[in-house]
């Protein structure tokens, strides 16, 4: 199955841009919020985690929409990939399912980390 995960962060924004953007994808479920993403305490993405299964496709409009944090966007990447599921992104024209859409989710996840020891490091030189 198709899905979608469409996000804005505020009532005032309009998801239009990134609904139009998936209309020649065939998507045959939506899951649409107006949330921040400061987390993933958002209910439409708690669903669409809980919705999908094997063989799924979850497109994003970028990863942006999904999460605004690299160690948050990992954890859901991570989440999909135990259920058997693709993650598609539009903007980043990356498929998780692909050997490059699983190199690029790697260096994303090096980054991260190289970040983390950053901020560790300058904590403790502060001390």
């Amino acid at each position: 199955m198709r899905v979608a995960y469409i996000r804005v962060s505020t009532v005032e924004q309009n998801e239009a841009r990134q609904v139009e953007a998936m209309e020649n994808k065939d998507i045959e479920k939506w899951f649409i919020e107006k949330v921040s993403g400061k987390d993933t305490n958002r209910p439409k993405l708690q669903e669409m985690l809980e919705f999908v299964r094997a063989g799924d496709e979850v497109y994003i409009h970028d990863f942006s929409r999904l999460a605004r944090s690299t160690k948050d966007l990992l954890e859901i990447i991570e989440t999909l990939n135990k259920k058997g599921v693709a993650l598609k992104s539009n903007k980043e024209n990356l498929d998780t399912s692909t050997a490059t859409g699983k190199l690029m989710v790697t260096v994303i996840g090096a980054i991260n980390e190289f970040e983390r020891q950053n901020l560790l490091e300058r904590q403790r030189e502060r001390n």
